[in-house]
């Protein structure tokens, strides 16, 4: 059940990020509703990750934690934000889903 929990905090820490790139699109009053999240997010993110941190190591923890974060924010930056979708890129973010699932494995 902790995995579950880990792998919900990593998606939140995907929503906080992202919502800091959709408040630096934003105009108005739509950037404090974008912070908000943001806040929202990052909190529920931390706590999740307290959460899982009580019975799984936390260098595991941690590491899955911002590997989901980095990858997930990616994704979002390729596919929302338009960032550049380059070879390289891809490759490692693929390397990096599988040091993800290697540590998973391996704890």
């Amino acid at each position: 059940m902790n995995w579950v929990i880990l792998i919900i905090a990593g998606l939140c820490e995907v929503a906080f990020a992202s919502c800091l790139g959709k408040a630096k699109e934003a105009n108005g009053t739509d950037v404090y509703w974008w912070y908000g999240g943001f806040l929202v997010f990052l909190t529920i993110s931390m706590v999740l990750l307290v959460k899982a941190a009580q019975t799984l190591p936390i260098g595991t923890a941690y590491a899955v934690w911002t590997g989901i974060g980095a990858v997930g924010t990616a994704l979002i930056g390729i596919l929302v934000f338009k960032d550049p979708a380059s070879f390289w890129r891809v490759f490692f973010l693929i390397t990096l889903i599988g040091s993800i699932v290697g540590l998973k494995a391996v704890s």
